[in-house]
């Protein structure tokens, strides 16, 4: 006889057990323990969302504390994925579609795209007919499939704040052939501003909570209305960010030879190290243009402390990104609100440690 699991006393029986499968590369494990909470009467959204997206954030938060490498990481998150492909074939997940059609799809260059599938299995349980599109779909290729499907509504996924113009490019154009749309994941911020900014109908910061939230329905945009990007985001008008997007490999160029002259430890560096730090460089002048987008120094900031803190725990200083921080500031000194994020990133440095201590 089976014992019924709880999600109250079952799923953190299994959390650990699941973690260490994952981990351990241990795909077969992973799946029975997944198809054996099903199979002892764990209701299977309970299962997606309490035991294996849990387990998957704690992979990625050990990555980020350079516990995981990223080969480790990629290997348990193609686990994970696995995992959820085979929650959705089990005979317990199948549930007729009741409501009305729904499209879920990651922005144009996001290939985060786990949230995404978990919301995709959330909605074709609570009876949603769903076509989920998978990572980076460009806005053309998106809309293009909601004249041939009709669907009801847009559920766009975005965990990377760089993305952002791209997700503001999907939902005017959505909203543009009457579509509205619901937008979620960690790039819009944890209160939505963004996807708020851009105009979305509505947003969620969970799977849970967007599925509540298709529940209500949500209107579809007025067509008469009318708008364009630049209505939403007037700041725009002054070119700051078009202007960097387009400077951005030059800047990176520019960085990279100023610090040779402002960290001699890059004398010593390997041709791997280099090519390590111009990409950290790069994701820095890549998340300025992010917050030059919405004009929200936060998002920005908010980024260089996350970057000290990896930094930290990779061992290597959190205070070599000043110089990096100062000679775009010099750069960039002619674009008012460009200087002021590098302003306020660095006064954010301001207690990070000029070493790690061995």
């Amino acid at each position: 006889m089976t014992t019924m699991l709880s999600s109250a006393d079952g799923i953190p029986a299994l959390f650990e057990d699941l973690w260490t499968a994952v981990t351990g590369r241990d795909e077969y494990r992973a799946a029975a323990l997944v198809v054996g909470a099903l199979e002892s009467g764990t209701d299977p959204e309970t299962v997606l969302l309490d035991l294996i997206a849990p387990v998957q954030a704690k992979v990625g938060a050990e990555w980020a504390a350079n516990r995981l490498t990223v080969a480790q990481e990629h290997a348990a998150s193609a686990i994970t994925e696995r995992v959820i492909g085979a929650l959705a074939h089990h005979p317990a997940t199948r549930v007729p579609p009741r409501r009305g059609r729904i499209t879920v799809a990651c922005v144009d260059q996001e290939w985060h795209v786990l949230p995404a599938r978990i919301l995709s299995e959330v909605l074709s349980l609570r009876g949603w007919r769903v076509d989920f599109l998978g990572a980076q779909v460009p806005a053309p290729h998106l809309i293009a499939h909601l004249h041939s499907t009709g669907a009801d509504v847009v559920a766009l996924s975005s965990s990377i704040p760089t993305r952002l113009p791209a997700a503001h490019a999907a939902i005017t154009g959505c909203q543009a052939i009457g579509v509205p749309v619901l937008a979620g994941g960690a790039a819009f911020g944890p209160d939505g501003r963004y996807a708020r900014q851009f105009g979305a109908d509505a947003w969620a910061p969970d799977a849970r909570a967007a599925a509540r939230r298709l529940a209500d329905g949500i209107p579809a945009p007025d067509l008469a209305a009318g708008r364009q990007q630049i209505d939403d985001l007037p700041h725009l008008a002054d070119q700051e960010y078009s202007v960097v997007v387009r400077s951005q490999r030059q800047l990176v160029k520019e960085v990279l030879t100023r610090l040779d002259d402002l960290l001699p430890a890059m004398a010593d560096y390997t041709s791997q190290q280099r090519e390590r730090t111009a990409e950290d460089i790069a994701h820095i002048v890549e998340f300025l243009t992010a917050g030059l987008y919405t004009d929200d120094d936060d998002l920005f900031t908010t980024f260089i402390a996350w970057t000290a803190d990896i930094l930290t725990a990779r061992r290597v200083p959190a205070a070599s990104l000043r110089p990096v921080l100062g000679v775009l500031a010099a750069e960039l000194k002619d674009f008012p609100r460009a200087h002021r994020m590098l302003e306020a990133a660095r006064r954010t440095l301001d207690g990070a440690p000029a070493q790690v201590t061995p």
